[in-house]
This record gives structure tokens, C-alpha cells and sequence, in this order.
């Protein structure tokens, strides 16, 4: 049985330390996901125009349960639950290299978190977030005070960078500008080259962006890719 586990990220998604695993596997999760609109008001009109803002970052709500009694009982000596329950609540506490809690991979088995992208209508392979909220409820103490059981409530609030979700974006709307987040080391000619299969293309980039200096572009530019007809 596949099990579920928690791995921290640094800012280019790459694994930092070891993944945290949980001791159980939750019986059940919870998605939400949402979208904002502004209503725009014309006069004589019967109601106003419903306009789209954007979409909200996807949450998913996990209930996880911890218990050390089958380590070393519940008498003198037995292994605090808070051993195994502090990991996962640090992932909400403020991260020192980040200045902010830290990003989190989660995976369990390949139809983890049930979730489908645009491109293929496959799931997706894991749920990066951020740590919304961590409650903690300890539900069981020896008589010595020591808690030996704890449920752990997560929110757990999608993370998804600039080039991702523009990415994603630019698979549904080919025919219409588009949009790139220009990476070390790419010329002109070849985000020509992989937007029309043209790099010749790399004039009609920069004339539409008015770049002064087309052989020059900084990493994370944004550069707009407009339409091109043959």
C-alpha cells in the first residue's frame, strides 16, 4: 500500500532533506476550488455583467492520525506522539532560507490528489502547496501526562509558479497571444523556434515586445507572443 508523504521544496521545486511520512493513511480528503467574479454595473440594465477576476488556488483538507502506543506502551517510558506530530507542524511555521513556510510536495499512489490538467486529462502526479493551517488534538495521555495520540487537521493551499500556470494557459488558447517567462540561457530565436517552429520568428517577438536589445533578454522577462498568420 502506497504511503503518503509530505516533501519540502525549495523555490525551483527541488526535494530539500528527507520526505516525512505519515504513520496512517488518512480515510479521507477534501477539495475545494474556487473563482472570483466582479459584477459590472451598466446603467438600464435589468442586472449587472458577470465578469470573470480568477481562479483561486485549489485546497486540500487532510485529517491525519498519530499514535505511539504499540511502541512502548503507555507506562513509564513511552515514546511521545509529539515526536511523530511536530515534523508536519513545522511545515506551517516560517521557514528561515524562505522567510515564509515552506513549499510541500505531497504524493500518495498515482491517482493522488485526483486532480486533471488540461494537456492529457491525466491525474496528476502529486500536490504542491503551502501549509495553510495545522491543528493539533491529542486524544489520549499516560499517567504521567505524556500524550500517546494526536489527529492532525491540515489546510493545504495550492502552489503553482508564474510559469506553470502560464504554461498551462497557453495550451488552451493557442490561437490568441500568448505568454513566455523567458529561462537561463534562451535566445529569441529559440522561443521562436519552439512557439511557431520558426526562429525568423525571433523580429515579430521583438517588435511586438519593443525590446531594445533582442540579444540581450533577462531570465524571468515576460514576453508576449503574439498570433502570426502563414
Amino acid at each position: 500500500m502506497a504511503k503518503m508523504t509530505f516533501q519540502k521544496l525549495d523555490l525551483n521545486k527541488d526535494a530539500v532533506g528527507e520526505p516525512l511520512e505519515v504513520q496512517f493513511n488518512p480515510t479521507e480528503y477534501g477539495l475545494s476550488k474556487g473563482a472570483r467574479f466582479a459584477e459590472v454595473v451598466i446603467p438600464g440594465l435589468d442586472s449587472p455583467i458577470v465578469q470573470f477576476v480568477n481562479g483561486e488556488s485549489e485546497k486540500l483538507n487532510l485529517e491525519l492520525f498519530f499514535d505511539t502506543t504499540d511502541e512502548k506502551g503507555t507506562g513509564a517510558g513511552a515514546v511521545p506522539v509529539t515526536s511523530k506530530v511536530d515534523p508536519f507542524y513545522r511545515l506551517v511555521k516560517v521557514d528561515g532560507d524562505l522567510h515564509a513556510p515552506p513549499i510541500v510536495r505531497v504524493t500518495w499512489g498515482d491517482q493522488f490528489p485526483g486532480l486533471t490538467t488540461d494537456q492529457n486529462e491525466q491525474p496528476l502526479p502529486a500536490f504542491d502547496c503551502v501549509v495553510e493551517r495545522a491543528d493539533r488534538a491529542y486524544t489520549l495521555f499516560n499517567s504521567e501526562g505524556v500524550p500517546l495520540r494526536c489527529t492532525v487537521t491540515l489546510t493545504l493551499r495550492e502552489y503553482r509558479t508564474l510559469e506553470e500556470q502560464l504554461t498551462e494557459l497557453n495550451l488552451r488558447s493557442a490561437d490568441h497571444t500568448r505568454v513566455h517567462v523567458v529561462r537561463e540561457g534562451e535566445t529569441l530565436p529559440q522561443i521562436a523556434y519552439d512557439a511557431y517552429q520558426d526562429p525568423a520568428r525571433w523580429r515579430t517577438i521583438a517588435e511586438h515586445n519593443r525590446l531594445r536589445n533582442a540579444r540581450q533578454i533577462a531570465p524571468g522577462t515576460v514576453l508576449h507572443l503574439p498570433p502570426v498568420t502563414h
